[in-house]
């Protein structure tokens, strides 16, 4: 069952699951055979709905659909014009600063152009665990929370990787020694990335959005898990 979390006559939100597809294209025809976002939100609804944006598959959180077609550019608008806030949870691997700044250019969907992209993030918790990975006898991550202020293609997952705290089951920009150990050690091979939050001014009601989405359930379960074999720093 797809969460919906927010809706009124022009759009809802949805609490998009990990590793679950936007929708089909040719970058992703391999995997034809998976059910994508949009359908099962019309096999639950028996409802049209149009993306207004996109998530990553491995992903989760917050995704925005419109009901009708032509509300769509509307709400891109915000998107294309930094008018909309986009707040992501992120677990990384190592103890990462307090707070900093990502200003290292991403290449575009086109894979030739790099441009401008810029991340904020914040460090709300650390953990100290004792399991050897590598050559260290424990590890050390990090869930922090990421404001993107620009939208580039695996934006994140490329600016955590460039300041040397990859996210969490990240396969693509990751760590494979951490990963590895999180698929035998806590029974997860999910990416540990999840959007949590978005504001805006609605584009025809002129009204305050703000909406939030809780993180799945393997997240709880994994950090209590850490937290069983913390060990003090």
């Amino acid at each position: 069952m797809i969460e919906i979390i927010y809706e009124d006559d022009f759009i809802v939100a949805i609490n998009k699951p990990n590793n679950v597809l936007v929708h089909h294209s040719v970058m992703a025809n391999n995997q034809l055979d998976e059910l994508s976002l949009m359908q099962l939100m019309f096999a639950q609804t028996e409802t049209k709905y149009y993306a207004i944006h996109r998530l990553d598959r491995k992903t989760s959180g917050i995704i925005l659909l419109a009901k009708k077609k032509e509300f769509v550019s509307k709400f891109q608008e915000l998107f294309v014009n930094n008018q909309i806030q986009k707040k992501y949870y992120g677990l990384v691997r190592g103890f990462a600063p307090e707070s900093g700044k990502i200003d290292s250019p991403v290449k575009g969907r086109d894979a030739n152009k790099h441009k401008e992209a810029l991340t904020f993030f914040e460090r709300l918790e650390r953990f100290h665990i004792d399991v050897p990975v590598g050559p260290y006898p424990s590890a050390r991550y990090s869930l922090i929370t990421l404001t993107p202020k620009t939208g580039r293609l695996h934006q994140l997952r490329i600016h955590l990787n460039k300041i040397s705290y990859p996210l969490v089951g990240d396969p693509k920009y990751g760590d494979r020694f951490h990963n590895r150990m999180f698929e035998t050690e806590f029974d997860c091979s999910k990416l540990f990335l999840h959007a949590f939050h978005l504001e805006f001014v609605h584009p025809f009601t002129q009204k305050n959005i703000s909406i939030t989405a809780k993180k799945p359930t393997h997240w709880e379960l994994v950090f209590n898990l850490m937290r069983q074999k913390s060990l003090p720093f």
